[in-house]
C-alpha cells in the first residue's frame, strides 16, 4: 500500500511542471499620459513561448534569443502587428528597449499623442500567428491611474476600451 502510494505522490510530482505550464500567454501594458502625450507600450513574454515563434518570424536567424537578427526580427514583428488608435488617430510607435534575462522578454516601444482628452483607445493585435493556438495576450490600458483590460486570442478583432474623455 506504502509503495502505491509513494509512486502516486511520484507521478504527481512529475506531472506538476507539464501543467503548471499549459496556456501561452503574454502581457501588454500601453500608459498613456494625456498631460505630456507620451505613450508607453511595453510587451512581456516567456522566452520559452518566444523562441518558437522566432522560426517564421526570423527565418534568417537562429530560432533563438541568443542570435541578435532574431532578436530584432522579433522586434519589427510586434512593432507591426501592434496597432494602437486614440481617438480614431492611429499611433506609430517606434522601439525603445528590449531586455531579456533569464525566461522574461520585455520589448518597450514609445509613442506621443497630441489628444488631451482621451476618450477611447483601440488595441489591435496578432502576435506569432499560426505558431500558438491556445496563445492569449491580455493588453492593460492605462490613463490616470485608470486601467481598463482586453485579452486577445488568435483570430480576435479589434478591441476598444473607453476612459470619462
Amino acid at each position: 500500500m506504502k509503495r502505491v502510494v509513494l509512486v502516486a505522490a511520484l507521478v504527481g510530482a512529475l506531472a506538476s511542471p507539464a501543467l503548471a505550464h499549459r496556456g501561452h500567454a503574454g502581457l501588454t501594458v500601453v500608459e498613456i499620459d494625456p498631460a505630456s502625450g507620451a505613450v508607453s507600450v511595453v510587451h512581456r513574454f516567456s522566452a520559452h513561448d518566444v523562441e518558437p515563434a522566432l522560426v517564421s518570424i526570423a527565418p534568417e536567424a537562429q530560432p533563438s534569443l541568443d542570435d541578435p537578427r532574431a532578436v530584432a526580427d522579433l522586434e519589427t514583428h510586434l512593432r507591426q502587428r501592434f496597432r494602437l488608435d486614440i481617438d480614431g488617430a492611429a499611433i506609430p510607435v517606434i522601439h525603445a528597449a528590449t531586455d531579456l534575462a533569464g525566461d522574461n522578454v520585455r520589448v518597450a516601444f514609445a509613442g506621443e499623442t497630441t489628444d488631451r482628452d482621451i476618450a477611447a483607445v483601440t488595441i489591435d493585435l496578432d502576435f506569432f500567428p499560426g505558431v500558438h493556438d491556445d496563445q492569449e495576450q491580455q493588453v492593460n490600458v492605462r490613463i490616470n491611474g485608470v486601467t481598463r483590460t482586453v485579452v486577445f486570442r488568435p483570430g480576435s478583432q479589434a478591441q476598444t476600451v473607453t476612459f470619462g474623455g
